[in-house]
């Protein structure tokens, strides 16, 4: 029986005739947010403390693809932009796209709209990890920057995002029927673990080593470059682009696990596959930028006021909006008190958290 309601068309569980509707609107809203990513991307790629004009930048992209033999532009603004700030910017993309899918995702999967990345342990695993290399290794960084290992402490901090995982995965098999609300309370329990133990590493520091600690935590992509977006990319094109294969069994489980698993749902695969598509995502998005909050949890709440709260959009559109916040957050983390740089984890959550307070407040003003 369940796998004949496997087998059934979408249109048994939506009106005659909205599955094309919805196509329709996942692709107009794919399209209109791609653009605005678009402008914001050429938007980021322009400003900073070397300005480049949208002339000089179409000449130096027309002259590097080969669409023109004259270079009409500053040789200094060619090196910025190539080696500096598209790295940057597409970074940015990747990393907000990761971040963003992964918390629609897993609002989706606990049923909770304030559920993110920290409640299966990614964030607080990845902390855990980079702490434990910073305090074996911030005399020797330099040194192995010099010989190629400049990715040990982002390497690190994905393994810790993804053991951590694992560990509140199979314990809530252990310890219950694995179901979401045991899964719920070993993420806190392991969080609260892990968090403990970044807080001994912490006191034990050294000024030195407790200075990058602080500065890894607060997050930033002021190290981007073309091996750190070639590093990220696989994992955040697997988490955007499987993802949303999973909407339809994460509309069911609006309804409830057990009526999701009696309309054909596997709930044991369902799990397992948004759990590691987010950790994917997140971890190698935390690796290499830090911890950076409340896009995960915003942005998908943005998307469902704006578009509804079908997944398939919500998916879509989180990524694309994620990449949009981050894109927008980084330059003005960079420009804001240049030239200095402002943390971007603290602009985010400067930002985030009264916007989230509106969303609450809004949502419940719309009840009453």
């Amino acid at each position: 029986m369940q796998a004949q309601t496997l087998n059934k068309p979408e249109t048994t569980f939506l009106a005659p005739g909205l599955p094309a509707k919805r196509k329709a609107s996942v692709f107009w809203v794919g399209t209109v947010l791609g653009i605005v990513l678009l402008a914001c991307v050429i938007f980021s790629a322009c400003i900073g403390a070397l300005s480049i004009s949208l002339a000089e930048l179409w000449q130096i992209i027309a002259f590097k693809t080969g669409l023109t033999n004259v270079a009409k532009f500053e040789e200094q603004k060619a090196l910025v932009f190539w080696i500096i700030r598209l790295p940057r910017v597409c970074l940015a993309v990747l990393v907000g796209a990761g971040l963003g899918i992964a918390g629609a995702s897993l609002q989706g999967l606990f049923r909770n709209p304030i559920a993110d990345s920290t409640l299966i342990g990614v964030t607080s695993g990845a902390s855990l990890f980079a702490v434990i290399v910073i305090m074996l290794n911030v005399k020797y960084l330099g040194v192995i920057s010099e010989i190629g290992g400049a990715y040990t402490l982002s390497l690190a901090a994905f393994v810790g995002a993804a053991l951590t995982t694992l560990l509140v995965y199979q314990l809530s098999k252990l310890t219950g029927e694995g179901g979401m609300t045991t899964m719920l309370l070993c993420g806190i329990a392991i969080n609260a673990f892990v968090g403990a133990m970044t807080g001994l590493m912490t006191y034990m520091a050294s000024d030195e080593q407790l200075r990058t600690i602080t500065f890894w935590n607060l997050g930033s992509l002021g190290g981007a470059n073309w091996t750190s977006v070639l590093a990220v990319a696989p994992f955040v094109f697997c988490s955007v682009i499987f993802m949303p294969y999973l909407s339809k069994a994460l509309n069911l489980l609006v309804l409830g696990e057990s009526q999701a698993a009696a309309l054909g749902v596997n709930m044991t695969v369902l799990k397992r596959q948004v759990i590691v598509l987010a950790t994917m995502g997140v971890g190698s998005s935390v690796a290499v930028a830090g911890t950076i909050g409340f896009v995960g949890l915003v942005v998908p709440h943005i998307i469902r006021t704006a578009f509804g709260p079908d997944h398939k959009m919500l998916l879509v559109g989180s990524a694309i909006g994620g990449a949009i916040v981050l894109t927008l957050a980084d330059t003005i983390s960079r420009t804001i008190v240049a030239p200095s740089e402002l943390p971007i984890g603290i602009l985010t959550a400067m930002l985030g958290t009264p916007f989230f307070l509106y969303i609450l407040w809004d949502q419940k003003r719309r009840k009453i």
